[in-house]
């Protein structure tokens, strides 16, 4: 199958994701309105998929984008596929609800295409009215994640969620999770990092089996944050051999990195508030690699996570522990 703009891959409960989608983390330095700004740029371009979350902080400004562009006659609400992600200090079931609530209240939408656990471990709520205040030291809890997802199956059937999945599960707790007695609905799909140098095929062979979509953040490898990224790690699109296949294609690093993902029938989250990058990332459609070429790129993995969210290697669910 050709992949186009439009491309959506139908998910296992029925709804369709579109392949691509504009990642909207940014930095605290960054001012909001700026990526206000690119996701109204986006929505005109032809931008469908919307990938945010509470914990960015900017769920106020990406929603008043995507509502002017509804309220201009761009699009309308069944157009765009919002994906959100429910904060680990949410995960007891009697808050899972609330954190979900917060998010529609600040976006100003009626339901969210697509809400997931933002990971598999739980911290404590810090007391403050936003339990994910980040000048609040992280305290370790001790949820089950079966018992949060019990309570995500209940707002899909509220009707405040179109889908729900997973985000940065290893596949043992995906097992866990697949095997819960009385699941009702399993997870649509996986959120990890996933580029060059984590191709993440052993995880997507198992995700593959059963039926659950891989989403890939990071594609372009790291965004150099110190707060969150050693520094001392390899920058993805300096390496020399990405360059060489991009220059076969006469096409930027960047934009092979991306198709590779693509191609492996991956869902890309692309991130960048620049119109000119935006427009560039789109333009991932027009060319496609070959098989020998993949195989190359498949050759890079280093199994190297940008973010490994260090902090928490101490958690009993930690994902990264695995091998995949």
């Amino acid at each position: 199958m050709a992949l186009t703009t439009d491309t959506r891959i139908t998910l296992s409960d029925g709804n369709r994701m579109p392949i691509i989608g504009l990642g909207t983390y940014a930095s605290p330095d960054v001012a909001r309105s700026i990526g206000e700004e690119a996701t109204k740029v986006a929505i005109e371009m032809g931008y469908r998929h919307i990938d945010c979350a509470h914990i960015y902080g900017n769920e106020v400004e990406i929603g008043r984008a995507i509502r002017s562009k509804i309220a201009d006659g761009t699009v309308k609400r069944e157009d765009i596929f919002y994906t959100g992600k429910l904060w680990c200090s949410f995960f007891s079931p009697e808050l899972v609800r609330q954190g979900l609530e917060i998010s529609l209240k600040d976006l100003q939408l009626d339901y969210i295409d697509l809400f997931i656990m933002h990971w598999p471990f739980s911290i404590k709520p810090t007391g403050s009215e936003d339990p994910s205040d980040p000048d609040k030291p992280i305290v370790y809890d001790n949820v089950d994640f079966c018992s949060t997802w019990e309570a995500l199956e209940a707002c899909k059937d509220a009707g405040l969620v179109k889908s729900i999945g997973v985000s940065n599960f290893n596949r043992r707790q995906l097992e866990r999770l697949l095997s819960k007695p009385g699941l009702k609905y399993k997870p649509v799909c996986n959120q990890v990092e996933c580029h060059v140098y984590l191709n993440q095929s052993k995880l997507q062979e198992y995700c593959k089996s059963k039926d659950i979509v891989l989403v890939a953040y990071s594609v372009l490898g790291s965004h150099r944050d110190k707060n969150w990224v050693d520094l001392s790690t390899p920058v993805l699109l300096e390496d020399s051999v990405l360059a060489s296949v991009a220059a076969k294609y006469k096409r930027t690093p960047a934009a092979v990195a991306m198709r590779f993902v693509l191609q492996k029938g991956i869902v890309v989250l692309a991130k960048s508030f620049s119109p000119a990058r935006l427009k560039q990332n789109f333009g991932v459609f027009d060319f496609v690699l070959t098989p020998e070429d993949i195989k190359t790129l498949n050759g890079l993995d280093k199994n190297l996570h940008y973010g490994p969210f260090k902090e928490m290697k101490e958690h009993p669910e930690y994902p990264f522990h695995d091998e995949y």
